[in-house]
């Protein structure tokens, strides 16, 4: 069964909208525009009442897109206007402007309408809009039928429980409509009328809905007073529904916020457990002094403390469960850089956890620079050097020699660092009698040093010299940097920095799936400068991390 025309734009429309929302109101982050509300944000989406409390996922946008206009600099939201009634013979302006209120919702709150195994699974779609002059989104209805009728359709009109139903499944190979105002709040879309008998069942038998979920409750304590937008996510449905498997499921729920902070949106979620998690990383209320270390033009840095703690963690369980539910046989959602790390410890020999986390007590920071001559980045690795440092150097310098590599000392600007190098022989000529000469080429594998409290590892001479030259042109003094930590909640545990006009390139390759991303949220990528991931928190039984996107010239 396909989705009607209009509710396949309707749908379409509202993740669209919600896209641009979460992705792409570079125009509204000016200097003042920290909110675009009214004064009646941080409240429950109304639409929960209409949910089923087994619904996979449910999408909210808790503001009228006419008050997100109002600051657009490029005009996205108009554009979506138009082309969400493309070919309905309806105008946004004329028919929904009037009495759009302040909330759109969209869930999934079915996974197979019919329940029959034959025909796969056929989702029940609800899309809820807010209404602040009922008998104007009535009038609404009507006309949007009545212009299906004018198209040849014949319309099923059904009073249940006070509400009248309308649907047209006189084409059920184009899909379903089926469409009502519920009291003076809402007017519902659903894909079948099936669905919105449900809906309305849920609303009247509060025991079914949402909003008497425990976990959805737990959720909404979680959201930020000056929330725009939020995703609610049932993991065990969600999995069902997708198809994947959650072999440890630790975490069963999830709510994701969207506020506009300076400059920039910060997608905050918190993730919901069944049970006592791990304590979170060491809780940081600064920057570590490592990114001094780390040039500002760096593509990808990644900071924190106590890497031997890592892998003990909330964040460590959680990824656990995420990746064994992306992991499906004959696919491999991550593939490139997770080979990557691989490729890695192949080279030199090593096991990460064992020969370098488990002596990274101290803080520690990682960066990837940009190299224009070749595809792999340089790469920067700087650890406070506490008890245990100096024996882990000494581990590392015996690995390489385990290699077949040689360690030499030499003078760069100054500063006496150390080098892991190979050394080759090139037939250079003959001579007359026969007899060969050759040069010996030295390639340099890494180098490293000590600069004031801190062991510095870089992959090739290049790199070392730009961190001794670095000095004031550090990160921990770059503008977006700075601009971007700001806007992250401390204490937390660290920062994951990619500087998206640096690094863009390389992560597509190693994240194939940013391709579709960066065609669907074209305009907010173009501006798009950094993207900074934290956790913090310090709940036992969630895991609360942000996502901030700094945009703009």
């Amino acid at each position: 069964m396909k989705q009607s025309l209009l509710f396949r734009f309707l749908t379409s429309g509202v993740v669209t909208l919600l896209l641009i929302f979460t992705s792409g109101f570079y125009g509204l982050l000016s200097a003042n525009a920290v909110s675009v509300g009214d004064g009646n944000t941080n409240r429950e989406p109304g639409a929960a009442v209409f949910v089923s409390k087994n619904a996979p996922v449910m999408v909210s946008l808790l503001v009228n897109p006419d008050k997100l206009q109002a600051k657009e600099r490029k005009g996205e939201i108009s554009k979506l206007k138009t082309s969400l009634l493309t070919n309905t013979g309806l105008d946004y302006k004329k028919d929904i402007q009037p009495w759009l209120g302040d909330e759109i919702s969209l869930a999934v709150t079915a996974l197979d309408i019919d329940r029959e195994p034959s025909n796969g699974l056929q989702p029940g779609y609800l899309i809820a809009l807010a209404t602040d002059k009922p008998e104007l989104s009535q009038e609404f209805v009507q006309l949007l039928f009545s212009k299906r009728v004018l198209s040849g359709a014949n319309l099923t009109v059904e009073e249940y429980e006070g509400v009248k139903v309308i649907s047209d499944a006189s084409q059920p190979e184009k899909g379903i409509l089926a469409g009502g105002v519920v009291g003076d709040k809402f007017v519902l879309f659903a894909n079948d009328p099936k669905i919105l008998r449900e809906a309305i069942n849920n609303a009247q038998a509060p025991d079914l809905n949402l909003s008497s979920f425990s976990k959805y409750q737990q959720s909404l304590e979680q959201l930020p007073k000056d929330s725009l937008g939020m995703t609610f996510l049932n993991f065990p449905i969600l999995a069902q529904w997708q198809g994947l498997q959650l072999e440890q499921p630790l975490f069963d729920s999830e709510i994701i916020s969207i506020t506009l902070p300076n400059k920039g949106l910060l997608a905050e979620t918190t993730v919901l457990s069944t049970g006592e998690i791990l304590p979170p990383s060491a809780q940081l209320s600064q920057p570590v002094e490592a990114l001094q270390y780390i040039p500002a033009r760096v593509g990808l840095a990644i900071s924190g403390s106590n890497l031997n703690g890592l892998e003990n963690s909330d964040v460590s369980q959680l990824w656990s469960q995420v990746k064994g539910a992306i992991t499906v046989p004959g696919k491999n959602f991550i593939p490139k850089a997770k080979q990557a790390l691989v490729n890695f410890e192949k080279q030199w020999g090593i096991k990460l956890p064992s020969d370098i986390f488990s002596w990274v007590t101290g803080e520690y920071a990682i960066g990837l620079l940009p190299n224009s001559e070749q595809t792999t980045p340089d790469w920067v690795f700087v650890a406070q050097k506490v008890e245990g440092t100096s024996a882990g150097v000494t581990h590392l310098d015996e690995i390489a020699l385990s290699k077949g590599l040689n360690i030499i000392t030499f003078d760069l600007g100054g500063k006496q660092v150390s080098g892991w190098t190979e050394l080759k022989t090139t037939n250079k000529t003959g001579n007359a009698k026969g007899s060969k000469s050759f040069n010996v080429e030295t390639t340099v594998q890494g180098v490293h040093t000590t600069l004031g409290n801190y062991e510095i590892f870089t992959s090739s001479l290049e790199a070392m010299d730009e961190v001794l030259e670095a000095k004031e042109n550090s990160l921990m003094n770059d503008r977006s940097f700075v601009a971007s930590v700001a806007a992250i909640p401390k204490p937390n545990q660290g920062y994951v920095y990619l500087d998206w006009e640096q690094s863009q390139r390389f992560v597509v390759e190693q994240l194939p799936i940013l391709k579709i991303i960066k065609i669907l949220g074209k305009p907010f990528f173009e501006d798009l400068r950094s993207l900074t991931l934290s956790s913090y928190g310090s709940d036992a039984g969630s895991v609360k991390a942000g996502l901030f996107f700094l945009v703009g010239k």
